[in-house]
């Protein structure tokens, strides 16, 4: 599964994403833009992802993802779905990188940071991560 966050209206990189994920042979439901933590927690009971990819691009990633995954790892029942986060974490330039280790300390499995390096590490954990689940 695809997602936005609340505040982030921003659409083509969930296109790009989906269509990256799908080139590893995976179906994709992507929930676009502006969604609300409780709708996409509540596509997370009723589809049971293999993996969650938040994408932020307004720079609202740290703020809006720190939220959303404290009520996602609350929630028994979908603690044990993988949770990613990439792009834009925050508007502080440099000082952004501080924000990956706090996710993945309030629940994130991984975060990228925005940029071709963010990307290829994504491309990799990504892979790995759906052709294990392809395999059980």
């Amino acid at each position: 599964m695809v997602s936005g966050l609340a505040s982030d209206s921003h659409t083509w990189n969930l296109v790009f994403l989906q269509l990256l994920i799908e080139e590893f042979g995976h179906e994709v439901v992507n929930l676009g833009p502006c969604v609300p933590d409780d709708l996409l927690i509540s596509e997370c009971r009723r589809l049971a992802p293999g993996l969650v990819v938040i994408s932020s691009v307004n720079g609202h990633g740290y703020q809006d993802g720190t939220r959303f995954i404290g009520k996602l790892r609350d929630a028994e029942d979908l603690a044990g779905i993988p949770v990613v986060i990439g792009g834009k974490l925050g508007t502080n330039g440099p000082e952004n990188s501080r924000y990956a280790d706090l996710l993945v300390a309030a629940g994130y499995d991984a975060v990228f940071e925005d940029g071709a390096a963010g990307l290829e590490n994504f491309r990799y954990f990504a892979g790995s991560l759906l052709e294990r689940k392809a395999v059980s």
